[in-house]
């Protein structure tokens, strides 16, 4: 055992140590994730706290039904269902989950059937405690951001360009229709290669983000196209594709700015 542990030594010694997983190099790293969060609140809440937007929940007239917590889940798209199952799996007794069948009735619908008053007074509650937090963190992370980011590295993009599709997939959705983010990405890559293909990183991402634009305007309540034009689309003129702090930007006329 004693020449064994010697050899393991010399062989580390000889060779470096061991492997260990690779680090984020992206959007994924957890300062840059934290930018990534700052700047969808600021569209989305118009605040950079966005831990404070646990407990949010409001009907915002777009069709969708309530719209609530840190990225907008919707009773009507199925992604507030779908994490109100998920937390009532690790937390059965939770005040949230004798809403189910009627999340499951509204699914699809701007309905508030069997939800009203009673349901925004329970997701409240919920959201103050730590289960119903790290639920949210988690379905954000299943749904959105993990996918976006892994997508956005394929296609060769840097930091930027991977908050470009995270961004696109909290408002759209990640579905592969003309109006989600898999057919705002196939209109772009039409216009333009992405850099994996042997394209222009800036060339894509105008070519993505004027695609984008266009899907938002043909909703009214997403004609306010500012989270791309004086946010997003700075950055990219900036050339700041590592998305670097000092950064500022406008959203609904509003400044934001988050210091180095």
């Amino acid at each position: 055992m004693r020449t064994l542990g010697v050899a393991v030594l010399v062989a580390v010694l000889l060779l470096g140590a061991p492997a260990t997983a690779a680090s984020p190099t992206g959007l994924d790293r957890p300062d840059r994730k934290e930018i990534a969060m700052q700047l969808v609140s600021s569209a989305e809440n118009s605040s950079l706290a966005w831990r404070e937007q646990y407990r949010y929940l409001e009907d915002i007239g777009d069709g969708r039904g309530y719209t609530g917590g840190i990225i907008g889940f919707c009773s009507g798209t199925g992604d507030m269902l779908e994490l109100v199952r998920r937390y009532t799996r690790a937390h059965r007794d939770n005040p949230l989950a004798r809403f189910l069948p009627a999340l499951r009735r509204v699914d699809g619908t701007d309905s508030h059937a069997g939800l009203g008053r009673p349901f925004v007074r329970a997701w409240h509650h919920a959201a103050r405690t730590p289960g119903f937090r790290r639920a949210q963190d988690a379905e954000r992370d299943r749904v959105y951001f993990d996918p976006a980011v892994r997508r956005a590295k394929r296609d060769g993009l840097r930091t930027l360009g991977q908050f470009v599709y995270y961004d696109a997939m909290v408002m759209h959705g990640p579905g592969s229709d003309r109006l989600s983010f898999g057919g705002i990405r196939r209109a772009a890559m039409r216009r333009a290669d992405p850099p994996a293909a042997g394209g222009s990183e800036v060339r894509f991402l105008d070519a993505f983000l004027d695609v984008r634009r266009r899907v938002m305007r043909t909703e009214a309540t997403h004609e306010d196209t500012s989270r791309i034009d004086t946010e997003q689309r700075r950055f990219l003129r900036e050339r700041n594709l590592g998305l670097r702090p000092p950064l500022t930007w406008h959203v609904y006329g509003d400044r934001y700015h988050i210091a180095a």
